[in-house]
């Protein structure tokens, strides 16, 4: 669809921008105090608050502001999720790349944290700017990337229109949209059909998201899949797992990246199914919430149910089979970053967070690909196409509600055939959809060589 013109009923692309642009400004209060409140909690937040804003000090601007050593590739990976997959496609191109010089970008404080693991010497990471002309245009001018690489869903109007009036190609790479989120989209057609319009490239994930994305204008080449089934899990992590695993009495059931509400959903269903007094259950039950700043909260709800609690971050190397106050706890909580791999491993079957209160769901990929069958509530439209691969595939069930999920994982974990069958289906379900990295660095290639021409 065409940018709106003046006179046909609909707002010109132009002015559309101008009146975003007035109302990012006068957010900019509200997000300083969001950041304040976030920070005391996550003192991340309150990390470099300038360069929100654009403001960046010399020692971060002039490394970068030539052009002698490499290409300078701007990434953005907004939270954590995207900064893992991010870290797939960074390798993917520095083995095709000679002299890569990355400029990464967040949004959230996981999401830095886990993107300083990337940084080698001449890279550098900051916050993504707020999307007013001012900020975006203090970012692009010190930093002056060859290309942008924008992870998944991050189109945002201003950082869109800065880059095409500077000349730098813009891609959305991985990218994938829902039908919720193109709904909202289309709502605001007036803003987001132009910005989306002047990506120079989109690689879709599969080909619901190109249909998607098409009707808002984009031009969509073919979809490369999805990076994060190229992720490898930690050896060292998958080892301990199998060793914690062994010295086990019960199976583990696993509420793996939970979000607000569904820890205590499963709290319920925990109490409902608890056994006569010094009749242990048929699993152990283990929460790991997505969000850290909720560890102490989560740790408090729990204990107020009457819910014995041993945390992760208390338990010795021979994990928990070695710790008294875990082999008596009624809930583990995995209190921990970066441990997913090792979670998976040590449980039977995971419950997948976000899929029980209407978040969308978390990556169950990660899951299958350690060999830990899922059970996902009715909300996956985040990975809607992997949750129904992984369904078809027998590595996930699908139920209704947490009551049906924790019946259902409880009867999968402690079924010997069909939980076998589970982690086989999941490993070779992870297996079979890889590649997604080296398709989208061939489809990134003439755009980076061109870039570099210019």
């Amino acid at each position: 669809m065409p940018a709106a013109r003046a006179g046909t009923g609909t707002v010109p692309a132009r002015i559309a921008r101008a009146v975003y642009s007035a109302m990012t400004r006068a957010a900019q209060p509200l997000l300083r105090r969001k950041l304040r409140r976030r920070g005391a909690t996550e003192p991340g937040y309150l990390e470099a608050i300038g360069e929100r804003f654009g403001h960046y000090g010399p020692d971060l601007e002039t490394p970068v502001a030539g052009a002698e050593q490499g290409p300078r590739i701007w990434l953005h990976a907004v939270s954590l999720g995207e900064t893992r997959a991010a870290a797939i496609l960074v390798d993917a191109l520095r083995a095709r790349v000679p002299g890569l010089r990355l400029l990464l970008t967040h949004g959230t404080a996981t999401g830095r944290t886990e993107g300083g693991r990337l940084l080698r010497p001449g890279d550098v990471q900051v916050w993504q700017p707020w999307d007013t002309p001012e900020a975006v245009g203090r970012f692009l001018g010190a930093f002056r990337p060859t290309v942008g690489l924008l992870m998944e869903t991050e189109v945002w109007p201003n950082l869109v229109a800065g880059c095409a009036e500077r000349g730098i190609p813009l891609a959305l790479v991985n990218a994938r949209l829902n039908e919720r989120s193109l709904r909202s989209a289309l709502r605001l057609g007036w803003l987001s059909r132009p910005a989306y319009a002047a990506l120079g490239l989109v690689l879709p994930q599969a080909e619901a998201d190109a249909a998607r994305l098409r009707r808002l204008g984009a031009r969509v080449s073919a979809p490369t899949g999805n990076l994060k089934f190229d992720a490898t899990p930690d050896a060292a992590q998958l080892a301990a797992g199998d060793r914690w695993k062994a010295a086990l009495d019960r199976p583990v059931v696993l509420l793996a990246s939970a979000r607000e509400g569904e820890e205590a959903r499963l709290a319920d269903r925990i109490e409902a199914l608890r056994q006569p007094e010094g009749s242990p259950w048929p699993v152990r039950w283990m929460v790991v919430p997505r969000h850290p700043q909720r560890f102490d909260d989560i740790a408090a709800m729990l204990e107020a149910r009457g819910l014995r609690v041993s945390r992760r971050s208390a338990w010795p190397a021979d994990g928990p089979a070695g710790d008294a106050a875990a082999r008596a706890a009624d809930v583990w909580l995995g209190d921990s970053l970066g441990e997913m791999a090792l979670y998976y491993r040590l449980a039977s079957v995971a419950l997948l967070g976000g899929s029980f209160a209407g978040f969308g769901g978390q990556n169950l990929i990660e899951a299958a690909a350690c060999g830990c069958p899922v059970v996902m509530g009715p909300s996956t439209f985040n990975f809607a196409e992997a949750a129904a691969q992984a369904e078809q595939a027998g590595a996930a069930r699908r139920v209704g509600d947490m009551a049906a999920g924790a019946a259902e994982a409880v009867r999968w974990a402690t079924d010997a055939p069909r939980h076998a069958e589970g982690v086989r289906a999941g490993l070779a379900f992870a297996a079979a959809h890889r590649g997604a990295a080296e398709r989208t660095v061939a489809a990134l290639l003439p755009l980076l060589v061109g870039a570099e021409g210019r």
